[in-house]
């Protein structure tokens, strides 16, 4: 079972998600099984004009590129296979004003590409990914619960990018109030940690 780990981590060493991800990456039986995808050092292509032209043409429209449009959607498309090629998808990133990094958008933007992970049928739009399963795994200044829920523009738009690609089975795992004087932080961690070894073992990785 090939997992895919993509990470945004910009705090670096000192990254609370990153105490996630080192435990999910910790607890897995087979590491050999694990592709890393780190967007600090292999950044996704933010969509200019030509790429989106490149893309609209062959995508929506089927037709064949020439090789200068081509070479604009180059990082795309291997972004892409590298995604499709995955069974689990991990993607690890802090909250950033309410929702996720503009890398981590600008990643999504990168692999949601119509004909390989969604498409479009008589009933609308047909995921492609069925039968993978994702994690999402984060961390926040702030508690987004309860009456705050709707401040949480991070993983209800991560989560809902993979139920649109069709993956049958989406994780999510939150370290919150990391910034809040109240807040026992290794307490959180902790807690958050012992969620992302249950998934492990839930899914026999």
């Amino acid at each position: 079972m090939k997992i895919l780990v993509v990470s945004y981590l910009p705090s670096l060493q000192n990254s609370r998600t990153k105490n996630l991800l080192d435990t999910f990456v910790e607890s897995v039986k087979n590491k050999e099984n694990i592709e890393t995808l780190d967007l600090l050092k292999d950044m996704p292509d933010f969509i200019t004009p030509e790429i989106l032209q490149a893309y609209v043409h062959r995508n929506y429209m089927g037709q064949n590129l020439k090789p200068e449009q081509e070479k604009y959607i180059a990082k795309l498309d291997k972004m892409t296979e590298q995604f499709k090629s995955a069974d689990v998808v991990v993607i690890a990133y802090p909250m950033y004003n309410f929702s996720v990094p503009s890398m981590v958008k600008a990643y999504f933007d990168s692999v949601m590409l119509k004909g390989e992970t969604f498409d479009t049928g008589a009933k609308g739009f047909v995921g492609l990914m069925a039968g993978k399963k994702a994690l999402i795994l984060t961390s926040s200044g702030g508690v987004y619960e309860g009456e705050y829920a709707k401040y949480d523009f991070s993983t209800t738009l991560t989560k809902y990018e993979f139920e649109f690609m069709g993956f049958s089975d989406i994780k999510i795992v939150k370290a919150q109030g990391l910034n809040m004087k109240s807040t026992d932080v290794a307490k959180v961690i902790e807690v958050a940690q012992q969620e992302v070894k249950k998934i492990v073992g839930d899914w026999n990785l």
